[in-house]
């Protein structure tokens, strides 16, 4: 069964950090001088290889994990890529700080630079305009957009909730349509037309036109939000015969109350009635992490030739995960681990290689680049440095990391504890999750009073964060 293998599989991937020893040793590196942020999109934690996938080959990624610190409980604060991008760049969990990430690092005489998707932009419509989106120009003293065709790429074309499979150019679901995020391309060609690619190649001119000065680089890939688009051989990667959906327990839906349940889910989409489609979702999704995970290591690997590997921290991350049909559901925009849980790897030279549980935030991003650079952080952030858990992977910074939606009625807020998973929705619902006995989150425990304490102590603790930083509710 897949869990028993990646309970193997991480097994052996710990191992294998332990045998290795420390990536780097400070003797042998520069002081810090470069930060290097990339950020994938939709892109769930559990997914790739060094996160325990023993399916999904992502070995660029998993290498960077191998020299650099892995966040096992790393959390988003935004639920879906807009509020969650603002999050990390102001470290802010409503609203924005004085400076963006970018901003700040220039004051202090840094080349700040994007590439691709940073700040919210439209996918698919910005990319296939080129444009801007929600980016804030301040925040960088370049910006550069990589524009693709998307869901009109040609090649086959599947709208899988629709059934509908073509290589014909026209109706094919794209920007603001109501089916685009279930759109897969697959089509043969190199891929180096692809947006991410493109981000990749700029990344790259980029880091040999500013070697010499410190600089914040911060590159954006767009998979594998949907439309999932990559070349043939990617897909191929993954036939559909070695691809198993989610288990999901009969009646799972049961405890979860209405307000956990909005959004797209089998019981409410045509994606429910074609199982066959369901796997081509984890295809498509596979194949673009895939591919996306090669333009992470065309990155790393002029990092390395260019011999900037010794003086440039790196941060992986994601701005939220996505569900591919557990508990039914899809997509984003929900409190459940696969939405809120993501990956986060920061490897900075000097510092020994590992795997931390503590759990931390994306809003702390922002902070532990400062401190990194040996910069004091602007006193109105709400993130807190991880540099000393990248030094002692045993410490913790917090006790548990909050998650936040906005809807028309007010926010919501999910609080993620060491062992309890809560969730309370405007209506005052509410879910509450034991995650040492029930990882998958199947069994509500909100309602049932042997468990009064523990929601109890769940309701103080986020109670007292969103007082603590005045949050509006």
């Amino acid at each position: 069964m897949k869990h028993t293998t990646s309970i193997l599989f991480c097994g052996l991937y710990l191992i294998a950090i332990a045998t290795a020893g420390p990536a780097t040793h400070a003797a042998e590196n520069e002081p810090i001088k470069n930060v290097l942020m990339i950020v994938s999109d939709d892109l769930k934690a559990s997914v790739l290889g060094c996160y325990g996938d023993p399916r999904c080959e992502t070995p660029n990624i998993d290498r960077l994990a191998a020299r650099g610190m892995l966040f096992r409980r790393a959390y988003c604060q935004g639920t879906w890529c807009l509020p969650s991008r603002k999050s990390f760049m102001y470290s802010k969990y409503q609203g924005t700080s004085l400076k963006t990430l970018g901003g700040f690092l220039q004051e202090h005489g840094y080349y700040s630079a994007r590439v691709g998707k940073i700040f919210h932009m439209r996918v698919p419509g910005d990319i296939i305009d080129g444009t801007h989106g929600e980016d804030v120009e301040a925040c960088w003293t370049e910006r550069f957009n990589s524009a693709g065709r998307e869901a009109h790429t040609p090649g086959d074309y599947a709208c899988l909730n629709q059934n509908i499979f073509t290589d014909a150019p026209e109706n094919r679901q794209s920007t603001r349509m109501p089916h685009r995020m279930f759109v897969t391309v697959q089509y043969d060609g190199s891929g180096d037309d692809q947006p991410d690619a493109k981000s990749a190649a700029k990344s790259i001119e980029l880091l040999r036109e500013h070697a010499d000065q410190p600089f914040f680089l911060a590159v954006g890939f767009v998979r594998p939000h949907y439309p999932m688009v990559a070349p043939r051989n990617y897909f191929n990667q993954y036939p559909l015969s070695s691809i198993e959906t989610p288990h999901v327990p009969e009646n799972d839906l049961d405890d979860i109350p209405a307000a956990g349940l909005r959004g797209t889910r089998n019981g409410n989409n045509t994606i429910g009635q074609y199982p066959e489609n369901q796997k081509r979702m984890w295809q498509g999704y596979y194949a673009t992490v895939t591919f996306m995970d090669r333009q992470v290591g065309r990155i790393l690997d002029e990092l390395d030739r260019l011999g900037l590997a010794n003086s440039t921290a790196i941060v992986f991350t994601s701005d939220h995960g996505y569900h591919l049909g557990e508990h039914t559901l899809w997509q984003k925009k929900n409190f459940h681990e696969e939405v809120t849980r993501v990956p986060l790897i920061i490897s900075v030279p000097g510092i020994a290689s590992g795997q931390t549980d503590a759990i931390v935030e994306l809003v702390d991003i922002y902070p532990t680049v400062a401190e990194l650079l040996g910069l004091a952080a602007p006193n109105d952030l709400d993130g807190v440095s991880l540099v000393s858990v990248l030094k002692d992977p045993t410490r913790s910074v917090r006790d548990s990391a909050l998650s936040l939606d906005r809807i028309k009625s007010g926010w919501e807020f999910a609080d993620r504890g060491d062992r309890w998973a809560y969730m309370r929705y405007v209506d005052g619902s509410e879910e509450l999750y034991d995650m040492d006995s029930d990882p998958n989150q199947f069994r509500n425990l909100a309602n049932l009073p042997e468990y009064a304490a523990h929601l109890e102590a769940s309701r103080r603790r986020m109670d007292d964060k969103i007082k603590r930083h005045e949050l509006k509710r």
